[in-house]
């Protein structure tokens, strides 16, 4: 397809320069031909996709899949829509036009990434394609053209021509009824035809990672159906075969993403993200620590159940992260009854009931004047082990596997804007208190803590009252020691 000349009107826009001309379409910048057109206030770029007699017919499809899905999408993580051109006469989509770098820009630079930096990246990426499941739709095309970072550090997904809405018509499996995506990034699943599954992107976020961290793809580029399905039954080398410093933590992240079994990969974008945030209360198991990959015996185990397996899709996106957020429950540590941490883990206990791929995050603020305390017993790291040991202890009736629960010591003088922050900058779902947080009696008297955050956090939040007399509580009970305020 010829390029079109910067200057030609174009159902009212006047195209500019061709800003990237690849394999499915050519990016113009535009503008509005009319000086009375109103202002969008953004930057627009054209795409037209590439109509030419060696062209696949995914290039077509791949288009009217586009357009049909960035005009339901919303949020700070896609491009604005503005327009469309009429498919019979010359096909162009108008969108926004967004500054920043992809990931390529990072996968092209000479010097190795730093475990944080990965990390940034990683969570940027993982947020935003939390958002893009939380509207019932699956990119399925995520690759380091396809993320772009912006100035601010957040990341916006590009190109959905080759995505899936739940509710619109899956064009590309009716019309094409094959695998299609970019063989390096394509999650196994994908492979076998099975569309909609938002842990696929999960999987492609995985190899991004993989990537950024070793220089290396996982898997290769394969270019037969052989090499594709391959990866149902096989896993790469660990990160840390090609780089010995990376932290057995990043390690134990990627890995997970890349499970070929979607039920073992994390069961949501956000519970990723939160593990990148928080790599210091990531378990290690095996995957984090082994530095030779998996043995010939256990691909061929996994090739026998991969031959019999029969992929089913997934529920809704939605229904699938409703069934494993993350809970948030905010556990004072002083002056506090027994009987009020009995009900906030009984409430917490009934919340994960619910929800079984849960992720549970439990939180206590602590002053910035007992955290600094200068004496050797009540240094500051000392005073948030101890923290964090009651925590864990308060936690341990639970039962929960280590990697469906973290604990965490904040110190701040303000108590509802700290559990506030944690909520909006972890993407809580649900955030458990209690009813008169650390029991101060003028906080009942005027706003209190619980009503603070309940009045401003971004989640449901459920407020808790002890509901059982404290003489009831020792047969139910370990003994708790809570020290008083230092």
């Amino acid at each position: 397809m010829r390029l079109l000349e910067a200057g030609t009107e174009l159902d009212g826009f006047v195209i500019g320069d061709c800003l990237h001309a690849g394999g499915m379409a050519h990016i113009y910048s535009v503008r509005y031909a009319s000086p009375s057109a109103p202002d969008p206030g953004f930057a627009m770029v054209m795409k037209v996709p590439r109509m030419t007699a060696g062209d696949g017919a995914e290039n077509i499809i791949g288009f009217e899949v586009e357009q049909l899905i960035l005009r339901a999408l919303s949020g700070p993580h896609v491009p604005r829509f503005v327009a469309t051109g009429d498919l019979a006469r010359m096909p162009w989509l108008v969108m926004e036009h967004l500054p920043g770098q992809t990931l390529q820009h990072w996968l092209d630079r000479d010097e190795p990434l730093s475990a944080s930096e990965i990390a940034a990246l990683g969570t940027a990426t993982a947020r935003a394609v939390h958002s893009l499941h939380q509207q019932d739709a699956v990119h399925l095309d995520l690759k380091p053209g396809n993320v772009m970072i912006r100035p601010d550090g957040a990341a916006v997904l590009l190109d959905f021509g080759l995505s899936w809405h739940a509710h619109y018509p899956d064009l590309l499996a009716e019309e094409l009824r094959k695998a299609v995506g970019s063989p390096a990034w394509m999650a196994p699943e994908q492979v076998v035809g099975v569309r909609g599954d938002p842990r696929s992107d999960i999987f492609s976020i995985g190899v991004m990672l993989y990537q950024l961290a070793t220089g290396r793809l996982p898997f290769g580029n394969p270019t037969t159906a052989g090499g594709l399905r391959q990866r149902l039954w096989t896993d790469p080398q660990p990160l840390r075969a090609h780089r010995p410093g990376l932290p057995e933590w990043l390690q134990e992240v990627v890995l997970r993403c890349l499970e070929p079994e979607a039920a073992k990969r994390y069961p949501s974008a956000s519970q990723l993200a939160f593990d990148l945030c928080h790599p210091e209360a990531i378990p290690i198991t095996d995957r984090g620590r082994r530095l030779v990959g998996t043995s010939g015996w256990t691909h061929v185990k996994r090739w026998f159940r991969a031959a019999g397996l029969h992929y089913q899709p997934s529920p809704l996106p939605t229904r699938q992260l409703e069934a494993a957020p993350i809970a948030m429950v905010a556990v004072p540590h002083w002056d506090v009854s027994d009987a009020t941490l009995f009900s906030l883990r009984e409430s917490a206990a009934r919340v994960l009931a619910q929800r079984p791929g849960a992720r549970l995050a439990c939180v206590s603020v602590v002053s910035p004047d007992e955290a600094s305390a200068t004496d050797a017993e009540r240094s500051e790291t000392s005073v948030h082990r101890r923290h964090l040991a009651r925590l864990r202890q308060w936690a341990e009736p639970l039962g929960l596997p280590a990697q469906s629960l973290s604990c965490h010591v904040i110190e701040a003088s303000d108590t509802a804007q700290a559990l506030i922050r944690y909520a909006v900058g972890n993407q809580v779902s649900i955030l458990i208190m209690g009813a008169a947080t650390h029991g101060l009696t003028l906080q009942r008297l005027v706003a209190t803590v619980p009503i603070k955050v309940a009045m401003a956090a971004p989640c449901t939040v459920v407020l808790v009252k002890p509901n059982l007399p404290f003489e009831q509580l020792e047969s139910l009970l370990p003994p708790l020691v809570y020290d008083p305020p230092f």
